[in-house]
């Protein structure tokens, strides 16, 4: 491609402080489908990511003024992908905040240990009526974005300078689990404590939401392995491009390692270790068969001469090799395979895992899987 042909955008690209409005378990970095895209998307391009965890695939196509669209089969990835492709200004989304805490009635409190010992009674309450809020009506820009706001702020350390976490002290990028947390903060006397919560909005909406592009796009909360879950919204259009990561062979927790996002969003307060919804990891065989079966659903969406690019890798617990596992799920699939690339580990990724972990793991090396469609 010419420089004539390269995609161009007026979003400066440093503008990129809303792909972190809230942590995920598993996440890849901006830089890879933003590379991509600045480097070889032409205007007009659209871009599909049937995994679409957190949105970074969808946020990258944002900053370079593509449409694409997101699918996620977890309610707490869709909520966090939406609060990136919408426009919201600082006041509006400060008067929805306000209007929330002011004239909603805080139902359905949790009343277990666990929630008396994670929050201050003052803030779960709070936290209940903006749940509540949401779950009646979360449709405008606004609430959408404030919703991304309080999932990312939901649960964190304590910090040394204004608090920007509404629980006691725990891990930001996934939940503990409820025994284990309880004994920590009783062993050590971390007393959950009162926080300003509109302060902590007005702080992050300003962060986030100062600045935003215009193009936006969609998330779909759906299984990709159905065939309508990747339909476009927009009928006679075809997707160009198709950037994911799939879940990695034996990672079957993402509900249960969000579960208290998961609760703001609508699910249950106490943890959930069921697998609805979720690529089969009986066996490699199963698990690529499953692939398989969306990355045909997304060649039955895709133009002629589409391009997807997959980042996968594995875990260390699980025998199965990763890129023969990935190659095995292109087998009949419409996809023709034309490189793989070494991408590294996540290990910058894995510090966040580690810190409320008894054993750390070493990540394993994962690919970028070039295919082309046949």
């Amino acid at each position: 491609m010419d420089k004539g042909q390269q995609m161009t955008t007026g979003i400066e690209l440093r503008n990129t402080a809303l792909n972190g409005i809230c942590p995920y378990f598993t996440m890849f970095p901006l830089d890879f489908p933003l590379n991509i895209l600045k480097r070889r998307a032409r205007k007009g391009d659209i871009v599909l990511d049937p995994f679409c965890g957190r949105g970074t695939t969808n946020f990258a196509a944002r900053l370079m003024g593509l449409r694409s669209l997101g699918v996620d089969s977890s309610p707490v990835a869709a909520a966090i992908t939406a609060s990136k492709l919408v426009t919201a200004s600082v006041e509006d989304i400060l008067n929805d905040a306000r209007g929330i805490l002011t004239l909603c009635e805080a139902r359905h409190i949790p009343e277990s240990e666990f929630w008396q010992w994670a929050f201050h009674p003052n803030v779960l309450e709070a936290l209940c009526r903006f749940r509540g809020a949401f779950l009646e009506d979360c449709t405008s820009d606004a609430r959408i974005a404030l919703r991304g706001i309080i999932l990312g702020a939901l649960h964190g350390p304590k910090q040394k300078t204004f608090p920007s976490y509404f629980s006691n002290q725990c891990p930001r990028t996934y939940a503990p689990k409820p025994a284990y947390a309880t004994r920590f903060w009783q062993e050590r006397g971390l007393l959950p404590e009162p926080i300003d919560i509109l302060a902590v909005i007005e702080r992050r909406a300003k962060r986030y939401y100062s600045v935003s592009p215009e193009i936006t796009g969609t998330v779909r909360l759906a299984d990709s392995r159905e065939a309508c879950a990747l339909q476009p919204e927009i009928s006679d259009t075809q997707y160009n491009w198709v950037i994911t990561s799939p879940p990695y062979y034996g990672m079957r927790t993402y509900i249960p390692d969000q579960w208290l996002r998961n609760w703001f969003v609508g699910g249950s307060d106490v943890v959930d270790y069921t697998n609805r919804n979720q690529v089969v990891h009986s066996s490699p065989e199963d698990f690529a068969k499953d692939l398989r079966q969306v990355w045909r659903n997304a060649h039955s969406v895709c133009a002629e001469n589409a391009k997807m690019v997959v980042r996968f890798g594995g875990i260390p617990d699980r025998s199965a090799n990763p890129l023969d596992l990935i190659k095995n799920s292109f087998y009949d699939s419409g996809w023709r395979i034309a490189t793989t690339k070494k991408a590294g580990t996540a290990n910058e990724g894995k510090r966040q895992a580690d810190y409320f972990l008894r054993k750390r793991s070493s990540p394993m090396t994962e690919q970028d899987i070039w295919t082309i469609k046949q």
